[in-house]
């Protein structure tokens, strides 16, 4: 599998690979290393990657600034595949008037933890 890079070590989209949400169907991660765990579910909603609802008044949610990169473990969709760690940036946070009282955190991979990648649409 031919790995593509563009600056600051993002990873390029690959289409041969489909969608990151077609692959994984949420993401888990902690704010530190005594918190708790939290799980999203991945969504379709962005053009640019993969992004997670999470909403305005929760204490994840004041946490979670753009630029911050977090440890993700993305929970594949059916229970035979494995799971797979990735350092992952959060883009961008816009509010999502579909869903009052939510925004949408994009996430970017950056690097791979783990011996396999799939790279993000």
């Amino acid at each position: 599998m031919e790995e593509k890079f563009i600056s600051n070590n993002l990873i390029e989209n690959d289409s041969a690979l489909g969608p990151i949400w077609e692959e994984f169907y949420s993401v888990e991660f902690s704010l530190n290393d005594k918190g708790p765990n939290y799980m999203f579910k991945l969504r379709n909603t962005s053009l640019t990657g993969p992004c997670i609802l999470v909403k305005k008044d929760s204490s994840v949610f004041k946490q979670l600034k753009v630029g911050d990169i977090l440890n993700m473990e993305y929970n594949p969709s059916e229970l035979s595949g494995p799971s797979k760690s990735w350092k992952t940036q959060i883009t961008s946070i816009n509010s999502n008037y579909r869903f009052t009282n939510h925004s949408l955190v994009e996430l970017s991979i950056i690097d791979k933890l783990s011996s396999e990648m799939i790279k993000p649409n």
